[in-house]
């Protein structure tokens, strides 16, 4: 079998299965059986493949045809600069969600820091990356994510400091960034079978408006902390009611997607 060969037997099968980007998905899922780059799967067409390469993109497929996200097969997903390992215990990163890091990029060196929610710790990881000269730290309220967050760390060579906490941690922080659920109940069903059946709904759903969890860190916020919180576009009134000096920042897409303020 080659390369080709298996692209010719993945792809409709991904397509029938209702996947948005079958091509796509099927050279990633290709390239990470052969332990290679996806750029191996244009350069060498031909290219010979072994049995167990075979059967492990086979599998890789099987598992994406019952829509499982092609991050959570092959086990990482990029963030910016990095790369991060994700699993079933967090959230998949999102492109829109990168918008965090850039609202704290502008802070001024030795500025402090806290990721709250931070699942596999990209954005705080991301930030420190960056900006190695500000002092971050991150909180998870599971404490299977908070194991993920801190591989990740051990992984990248970051000193991220990762505490199980249900809320925001007791401290003075010069900006608090905040990815926490904002998805309504009613929108749970409509949501894609990658999001229903493998991401953790508890990471996701948050209320009847999906504000609760922003709602409970807006209050217990000391008054006068700068909070930087992503939501969905629709909620951005409600954020910029709830905070002082609220500003809203809009994501690629020109989507209202992070408010910026500070709690009252």
């Amino acid at each position: 079998m080659t390369i080709r060969d298996a692209l010719d037997a993945a792809v409709p099968a991904l397509t029938a299965a209702g996947c948005s980007t079958p091509r796509l998905d099927a050279e990633l899922l290709i390239a990470d059986a052969l332990g290679a780059d996806r750029a191996v799967i244009h350069a060498s067409p031909d290219r010979a493949i072994t049995g167990a390469q075979a059967r492990l993109a086979g599998e890789h497929v099987r598992r994406r045809v019952a829509r499982e996200p092609v991050a959570y097969i092959v086990g990482r997903r990029g963030f910016r600069r990095i790369e991060v390992l994700v699993d079933s215990r967090v959230l998949i990163p999102r492109p829109e969600t990168e918008l965090l890091v850039e609202v704290a990029l502008e802070l001024p060196a030795g500025a402090r820091v806290h990721d709250v929610g931070t699942g596999s710790g990209a954005v705080a990881l991301a930030l420190l990356d960056e900006r190695p000269d500000l002092l971050v730290s991150a909180s998870d309220a599971s404490a299977a994510a908070a194991e993920v967050a801190r591989a990740n760390a051990a992984r990248l060579g970051l000193a991220l400091e990762v505490s199980v906490e249900p809320g925001m941690p007791a401290g003075r922080f010069d900006l608090v960034l905040a990815n926490l659920p904002y998805v309504r109940e009613d929108e749970w069903n409509g949501l894609a079978p990658e999001i229903r059946r493998y991401e953790p709904r508890e990471a996701l759903v948050s209320g009847v408006d999906g504000l609760d969890a922003i709602r409970g860190l807006c209050a217990a916020a000391p008054a006068g902390t700068r909070l930087a919180l992503e939501h969905a576009p629709a909620q951005a009134a409600a954020l910029r009611a709830l905070l002082d000096d609220a500003r809203t920042h809009r994501d690629l897409a020109g989507r209202e997607r992070v408010t910026v303020g500070r709690a009252d």
